[in-house]
């Protein structure tokens, strides 16, 4: 059995405009071309792939055949594909990134990543985006790898040479138990009375903040490196720890959660800092991603 030929994607054009004309002559002043030559490009189409498109006998209109119904999905992907393409290239031409690489702090409240993303998707629909939520140092750890281009950190205190930083806003923190824990009882809780209890640590993946402790308390502690494992746990009434309130603002609202007034860990703030490296600024779509986190702050 032969193989079918090689369509050009001209002939691609061809048929999906007929297919959307509804005949040979409405496809040709759309193209702006002549009837005949519409019809010399359908027919050589079909003998390239070997099999009839369109029904013309039978029909006072052209109309799709069932091999021609699968020939035009096919095509229709070929040719949003070259679209694509295209616009990816011109994105290029532009200056435009080939891929924006992003790494955030878990403790970015996740209406401030989705609206980012979200506008994001808009503006550079031609550019593909590589997202990272890490904890700590891992951040910035990713910027200074090259792995991320830029990146949203908490406070590191900290000095890393070769970056840039810019304020980008905080979340509040709040000490939190479940309802039947020890702590969340009522009545004031006395000075180093947290110290007897187990404190849900965040820790860091990174060697830039290895070994330094963040809001830490007790001296009973279980570190763990997702926070989403450190929200269950304290659901369950594992331990207490410093959450995000957009994170946990729900749970208390519901009562599953308490926020704890310690003597020894009081509310505070946990500040984010947009970072790239500056021997490889951002380019047009990382710096609108910048502006647009600035921009919620």
């Amino acid at each position: 059995m032969p193989e079918p030929g090689l369509p050009t994607f001209d002939q691609i054009r061809v048929l999906l405009a007929v297919a959307e004309a509804g005949s040979f002559a409405a496809a040709a002043r759309g193209l702006n071309r002549a009837t005949s030559a519409i019809t010399y490009a359908i027919d050589h189409l079909e003998a390239q792939l070997g099999v009839p498109l369109f029904d013309r006998v039978t029909t006072r209109r052209p109309e799709l055949t069932q091999a021609g119904q699968a020939v035009l999905a096919e095509a229709r992907a070929v040719a949003d594909g070259v679209d694509k393409l295209r616009a990816r290239v011109k994105g290029l031409l532009e200056g435009l990134e080939p891929e924006v690489s992003l790494a955030v702090d878990v403790m970015l409240p996740t209406a401030r990543l989705v609206d980012a993303l979200q506008a994001f998707q808009v503006e550079f629909p031609t550019v593909p985006l590589r997202l990272h939520v890490e904890a700590l140092g891992a951040v910035t750890q990713l910027v200074l790898d090259g792995t991320a281009t830029i990146g949203i950190t908490g406070p590191l205190n900290i000095r890393t040479e070769g970056t840039e930083r810019l304020q980008i806003g905080a979340v509040r923190m709040l000490a939190v138990a479940a309802p039947f824990h020890p702590l969340a009882r009522p009545g004031s809780r006395l000075p180093g009375e947290v110290r007897d209890h187990i404190q849900l640590v965040l820790t860091d993946r990174s060697p830039l903040t290895r070994g330094h402790d963040f809001a830490v308390a007790s001296v009973k502690t279980w570190r763990l490196a997702d926070l989403g494992a450190k929200h269950a746990l304290l659901l369950a009434g594992v331990g207490w720890g410093g959450m995000p309130e957009p994170i946990v603002r729900g749970d208390i609202d519901a009562g599953r959660l308490v926020a704890l007034d310690l003597p020894d860990w009081r509310p505070g703030v946990y500040t984010f800092q947009m970072t790239y490296r500056t021997d490889t600024p951002p380019g047009p779509a990382a710096r609108w991603l910048i502006e647009r986190f600035a921009g919620q702050a």
